[in-house]
């Protein structure tokens, strides 16, 4: 057939096979690594045709990587057992990438613990106080929720604030509570709470960062939260 050429009609320093062993894998285009997979053509096609249609087909490694095992097989040279193979080596790849250990948010603005938050303190009824504990990079830990008082009442003993701090070994928390009413506005009892929780902090050495009030958003008040750093009361 003009213009097919089998790989094994190449000269050997341009076979994928022969490429990966000499140069490394990360020398091979994406075409030859799916080629060494699938290992062979069909006739009037190789398999370095064979992933090139692939990769004409599906755009993207990714989504190659989640077709189905019907759609690898539409492409011209590759039948169910070649289908199999890409599924098993994408699959083993996405396990991979699922095991890497990924480092945890840094949380070193207010802003950033409310878009770790948010979500999930939307729509609550009840005001609910969390711990976000902190290593020493202010990188996240473990959030915990400590207490949820009624509508308008949050009762916090500095022990159940510490305790899972302590547990985690974190070098310091961030206080979170959320304000049902939508309006983030610190109250008298949310600064008196924060002063308190900061002198006990002080005396276990770990450091009280802020006091995040999540809120939500109206036309007036573009920001859904408040920082009782940012307003000006930390300190004791």
């Amino acid at each position: 057939m003009s213009g097919y050429l089998r790989i094994q009609d190449m000269a050997a320093s341009d076979r994928p096979r022969e490429r990966l062993v000499a140069k490394g894998a990360a020398a091979l285009k994406t075409e030859e690594l799916i080629a060494i997979l699938l290992r062979t053509g069909t006739r009037g096609t190789s398999a370095l045709d064979a992933a090139r249609q692939l990769l004409d087909r599906f755009g993207s490694l990714d989504k190659l990587a989640t077709a189905t095992l019907e759609d690898i097989q539409a492409v011209r040279g590759l039948g169910r057992d070649k289908a199999v193979t890409l599924k098993s080596a994408f699959t083993l790849a996405q396990r991979m990438a699922e095991e890497l250990p990924r480092e945890a948010p840094l949380l070193d603005t207010p802003a950033a613990v409310a878009d770790l938050l948010r979500d999930e303190n939307r729509g609550c009824t009840l005001e609910q106080f969390q711990v976000v504990a902190l290593n020493t990079r202010r990188r996240l830990i473990r959030v915990e929720r400590v207490s949820q008082g009624t509508l308008d009442t949050l009762l916090v003993h500095p022990r159940e604030v510490f305790r899972p701090a302590i547990a985690a070994g974190a070098a310091s928390v961030i206080l979170v509570h959320n304000h049902p009413s939508g309006d983030p506005t610190p109250s008298e009892a949310d600064i008196k709470v924060t002063r308190d929780l900061i002198r006990a902090g002080q005396l276990l050495r770990i450091d009280v960062l802020d006091h995040v009030i999540l809120g939500r958003r109206t036309e007036e008040r573009p920001r859904d939260f408040a920082s009782l750093r940012e307003l000006g009361y930390f300190y004791t």
